[in-house]
């Protein structure tokens, strides 16, 4: 496996631990659809929270939060539209999307949570 994905996957396993610490409920991981992908579903007392996980090696380009532009946004709303339509129990839940980003030693990098993100 590439460098990049193993970072990932690391940044993604991070976020989740981080965000169980914190309370949240994880419900599932990496769902896929033809709109696009969502990181992490969790459940944060009665929201469905989508997070995107973004890592970075450094703030250059604007860094992970700046990477999370209108067309990423609208691509993880309707990907998060598909999977409600899809999980019936959830589709009347109030919903959030939260990020978390991680930069520098994905190892030692803290994570920086922005609820209600978008």
């Amino acid at each position: 496996m590439a460098l990049h994905l193993k970072r990932g996957q690391l940044a993604e396993r991070k976020a989740r631990e981080f965000l169980i610490q914190n309370g949240l409920r994880h419900i599932e991981s990496n769902y896929r659809c033809p709109c696009g992908e969502l990181d992490l579903i969790m459940e944060d007392g009665e929201h469905v929270v989508f997070v995107e996980v973004r890592y970075r090696n450094n703030e250059r380009f604007g860094g992970a939060l700046a990477s999370i532009d209108a067309k990423k946004q609208n691509k993880l709303r309707a990907t998060a539209e598909h999977y409600r339509q899809r999980r019936r129990p959830i589709c009347h839940r109030p919903c959030r999307f939260d990020v978390i980003s991680l930069t520098g030693d994905v190892n030692a990098a803290d994570p920086a949570w922005i609820k209600d993100a978008f």
